[in-house]
């Protein structure tokens, strides 16, 4: 694959037209690419002087675990997120890292990161715009959480994944490939499996999504954009900002 195809060059693509100067460091950035397996963490919490990665293919899933045994998963990776990129800046890592399915990944280690910003400050103004869209992601997971019913939660979930994953050539209106588990979307939603299961029976009755087999397909994508309130603005990547 031609790094402009691929789903980092695609994604910071909505920030940025990159150039050549920019798709070679970006290239540069993947040489340390290793596949992992999956149900094994990458990247533990509390973790000091870890490397940062760039998932290039497969599902990742960042969570934090409770004294309790229990976990919160915080957010899902797909290909083109950096992983564990506050890790590398805050020396220490906060939450746990572990692929969903097989993955494969580049290593980028906190040097080589900072080398890449200092020589194409585009590129680094690229990324900074992709971490402050992971957490403006994370404040309407909070509002998920906090405020909304279990169909509006698993609607807005659902439409922000293929949101996503449209970025980067993997979805579009009609749905996507999705490997995620209803345990793992009760981990992710607050919920129990019990009531995933309910919700998700709910939300197809309905005539608005379907999710069997591994495939979200979108019945009525409108429909389910009015049940969630969805406003895919926080997203921000409606084209390019620099030219």
């Amino acid at each position: 694959m031609q790094i402009a195809d691929s789903p980092l060059a695609r994604k910071l693509g909505s920030f940025v037209r990159l150039d050549e100067t920019e798709l070679a460091t970006l290239e540069n950035l993947h040489n340390r690419r290793r596949r992992y397996v999956a149900a094994r963490d990458v990247v533990y919490e509390g973790q000091r002087d870890q490397s940062a990665f760039i998932l290039a293919k497969g599902w990742v899933a960042s969570y934090k675990l409770l004294p309790d045994g229990t976990r919160q998963i915080v957010d899902f990776q797909i290909p083109g997120d950096f992983l564990g990129l506050r890790s590398v800046l805050l020396r220490t890592s906060d939450h746990n890292i572990e692929p969903v399915t097989k993955i494969e990944a580049s290593e980028v280690h906190k040097e080589d990161l900072l080398d890449a910003f200092q020589r194409t400050p585009r590129l680094g103004a690229a990324v900074l715009w992709a971490a402050s869209r992971d957490e403006a992601m994370v404040v309407e997971h909070l509002i998920n959480l906090g405020r909304r019913t279990g169909e509006e939660r698993m609607a807005h979930f659902l439409l922000e994944l293929g949101a996503r994953l449209s970025l980067v050539g993997l979805g579009d209106r009609t749905g996507y490939d999705c490997p995620l588990s209803q345990h793992l979307l009760a981990d992710a939603l607050g919920l129990s499996a019990v009531h995933v299961n309910r919700v998700l029976r709910r939300l197809r009755e309905q005539g608005l999504v379907t999710f069997q087999k591994g495939r979200v397909t979108f019945d009525d994508f409108d429909g389910l954009v009015a049940l969630s309130e969805f406003d895919a603005a926080y997203l921000d990547q409606n084209g390019p900002l620099l030219p």
